[in-house]
């Protein structure tokens, strides 16, 4: 079966990506490790010690930059639908965090029920409707913020994946209701022609709602 000529030119684009040949290099698992590197630099994200929770981790590169940012006194939870290959100083639960025993088991493993920073980089799978695919993208945040603010200690921070579009002014007001900045950055590993952007909200301010689940 033939290639299609976006399939050919994905390809292409792959495998002549810098940031490919600096994540194989690296030891990295994928290329959007350097995009968490990139916020990180630009808003002081990660400090030693802390707790992160990664939703939607896998194959584990944003895991894996967590981890090395946070530091054997820190901890990192990761979570996920899919298997994910084991990660030094990186805990996973397998599962949908929406559901209750996914949640259940990502707050048995904070102390205190508490994180510090929870990060998103989930996407939905791809059907080619453009508004299909933007609603589902902005779904998948609505459902990462959630659970953030159920989670994050005050003063916390939030980050995760969008596509500007429709419903994309509507995260941005929905997070500002409980987080003191909101910021939207575009690092420089992704692909410009890509409409995603990151959300950056630091400041957690909003009260915490264990008892509603996820």
């Amino acid at each position: 079966m033939s290639r299609s000529k976006s399939s050919n030119r994905w390809l292409q684009e792959h495998f002549d990506d810098p940031y490919v040949k600096r994540a194989q290099q690296a030891g990295y698992r994928s290329r959007a490790c350097f995009k968490l590197l990139e916020l990180n630099e630009k808003h002081r994200l990660f400090k030693s010690g802390m707790t992160v929770v990664d939703l939607g981790a896998a194959p584990g590169g944003w895991s894996q930059v967590a981890a090395q940012l946070v530091g054997a006194t820190g901890r990192v939870i990761a979570t996920d639908i899919l298997p994910m290959e084991p990660l030094a100083g990186v805990e996973f639960i397998e599962g949908d965090f929406t559901e209750q025993p996914a949640f259940d088991a990502i707050l048995s493993s904070l102390v205190a029920g508490r994180a510090s920073l929870v990060i998103s980089d989930m996407a939905p799978n791809i059907s080619g409707v453009m508004a299909t695919d933007q609603a589902r993208s902005t779904y998948l945040v609505e459902l990462a913020l959630d659970l953030a603010r159920q989670i994050l200690q005050p003063g916390a921070s939030f980050v995760a994946k969008a596509f500007q579009g429709e419903g994309f002014e509507s995260l941005i007001a929905d997070c500002s209701k409980q987080f003191s900045t909101v910021q939207t950055r575009k690092p420089k590993a992704s692909r410009p022609r890509s409409r995603e952007v990151y959300l950056v909200a630091s400041g957690f301010n909003g009260a915490n709602q264990h008892s509603e689940g996820a």
